[in-house]
């Protein structure tokens, strides 16, 4: 992490506080992430957090904004982080200097208070993420120039009040397809959501109710999903996914089920769709003045609002177009961190990156390696090694992921932070725990892959990685746990009834040999 770097740090946020990505503003801004009032994390808390710092017990398990936020605040004041912070400040270029490949340095250039300045700096990370620019294809809509209602992109989406009443018609599947059309669908008339692949979708809530990740993320879950054919997996896949409802019934089904599509996470999607409030419709085929026509030949009259959540692009306007280039939004980065081609490895991208778990864990883990690159500790591979590794990546994730526009950035998870654990020491050795630790072993091979457990070893170690390990449970259950219950005896009527049959077959075998 940055804090225990022990090198010179500067961070350049446009914002004004510690805010991130999590903070409700009321108007968007350009150049800036945006989210909706009701935005709740679709990973838990205990998934999320960082290595060293669990979330506080009392915390909820999903966390709305507001309270992730307040989380970073705590973390930020524990590890004395903001004086290394620059609030209100614009990069407005990111430079190599004349002699670059000596020295490695970068000129940045930023503006604050309508003043700009000038610094040299030995190293860059670039934070800026992937969800700025509003990416709306309008050349896939003929008869949009027609219509007369409103439409806009998701990043707009703030709220549903002044939405009552309306017909809205939402374009998309993803996480914030599905949470805008659920909180709009308690206003407006009707709303429609337009999809052209389908989508599995999943309950944060999983097996005897714990959080869906840490159930799903697990290194034996992992292992099986790499190593089984994909037709199994695929049926695997089917059966998991439907225990809930059935897709296909509620015209959700994914057009491709063999492609490891993130999916939707959602609690009330289904049964939105169940009241009728929601209704699912294929691709839009033509807009009119004031309907929509599908793919299928059905249309929807009077809709009022088009709301467009089909995701985002990025660029990075500060960097020169050759450091870090984008195509059909797709990047060349090692690990989709690094720029494979300058002469010092002094430039990385951080959160670049979709990975089908927390954002959080995954750019520690490439910060923690970014700053042993920087100070020398680490070496990258030769250009054309980074660059067949690179190649050898995009093939597998089009293979895995397919080669939609969304799924440019996706990766496995626990894959790659072993990767990236692995470049720095940090990834526990689970036949080495086995023999010392059998307890921890098993925990980490069947129990949650969280972050604690590249804090076991290597630099940057931490002597409460175990214990956070076993005590995840008490800190799941605690927000939970808020009315007082008479504890009830272990001996439960089922085990009572399996004694009882034991007892049966055992005097019924008795007979039996009397009989004889």
């Amino acid at each position: 992490m940055k804090r225990k770097s022990r090198f010179g740090i500067n961070n350049l946020p446009r914002g004004t506080q510690v805010e991130k990505s999590t903070e409700m503003k009321e108007n968007v801004e350009d150049g800036r992430a945006s989210i909706y009032q009701s935005v709740i994390s679709n990973t838990s808390k205990e998934m999320t957090c960082f290595s060293d710092f669990p979330m506080p017990e009392d915390f909820p398990n999903f966390l709305h904004n507001s309270k992730l936020l307040e989380y970073f605040r705590i973390f930020a004041k524990k590890f004395d982080l903001l004086k290394y912070i620059q609030f209100q400040t614009t990069v407005l270029s990111v430079k190599k200097r004349p002699d670059f490949s000596s020295s490695g340095q970068w000129e940045v250039v930023t503006e604050s208070n309508g003043k700009e300045q000038r610094a040299v700096f030995d190293a860059v990370m670039v934070c800026s993420g992937h969800h700025i620019l509003p990416h709306i294809p309008l050349e896939s809509f003929p008869g949009i120039e027609r219509f007369k209602g409103q439409y806009f992109h998701s990043r707009q989406y703030k709220h549903p009040e002044g939405f009552e009443g309306k017909h809205i018609l939402v374009i998309g599947i993803g996480n914030s397809a599905s949470d805008i059309a659920v909180e709009l669908s308690k206003k407006a008339a009707q709303v429609f959501i337009s999809t052209r692949h389908g989508s599995w979708v999943m309950s944060r809530i999983s097996e005897d109710g714990y959080p869906w990740d840490m159930i799903f993320h697990t290194r034996f879950s992992s292992m099986l999903r790499n190593v089984l054919p994909r037709t199994i997996l695929k049926q695997m896949m089917d059966q998991q996914m439907n225990q809930w409802f059935n897709h296909k019934n509620y015209g959700l089904e994914p057009q491709n089920k063999y492609l490891m599509k993130e999916p939707v996470l959602n609690d009330d999607l289904p049964s939105r769709i169940l009241y009728g409030a929601i209704k699912v419709k294929s691709r839009v085929k033509e807009l009119t003045e004031t309907s929509a026509i599908f793919e299928d030949g059905t249309v929807e009259e009077n809709i009022d609002i088009i709301v467009f959540a089909t995701g985002y692009t990025f660029s990075f306007p500060f960097l020169e177009e050759s450091l870090v280039k984008v195509e059909d939004n797709m990047v060349s980065l090692y690990r989709y961190i690094f720029p494979p081609h300058l002469a010092k490895s002094t430039l990385a991208c951080i959160g670049l990156i979709q990975p089908l778990g927390s954002i959080f864990p995954t750019v520690e883990l490439q910060a923690r390696w970014v700053t042993r690159v920087f100070k020398g500790l680490c070496t990258l591979p030769s250009e054309r090694t980074m660059m067949a590794d690179i190649i050898k990546r995009n093939e597998k994730r089009i293979d895995l992921f397919g080669k939609s526009q969304s799924q440019t950035l996706q990766t496995n998870y626990i894959d790659y932070l072993d990767e990236l654990a692995s470049e720095i020491g940090a990834k526990p050795d689970f036949l080495s725990f086995l023999l010392k630790d059998p307890k921890l072993a098993v925990k980490l091979y069947f129990g949650p892959c969280n972050s604690y457990q590249y804090r076991l070893v290597g630099p940057g170690r931490w002597e409460g990685a175990r214990h956070a390990i076993f005590t995840q449970k008490q800190r799941i259950l605690k927000p939970l746990k808020t009315r007082a219950l008479r504890e009830s005896s272990n001996f439960s009527l089922s085990f009572l009834l399996k004694i009882l049959g034991l007892l049966a077959v055992v005097v019924a075998f008795f007979f039996q040999l009397q009989w004889f």
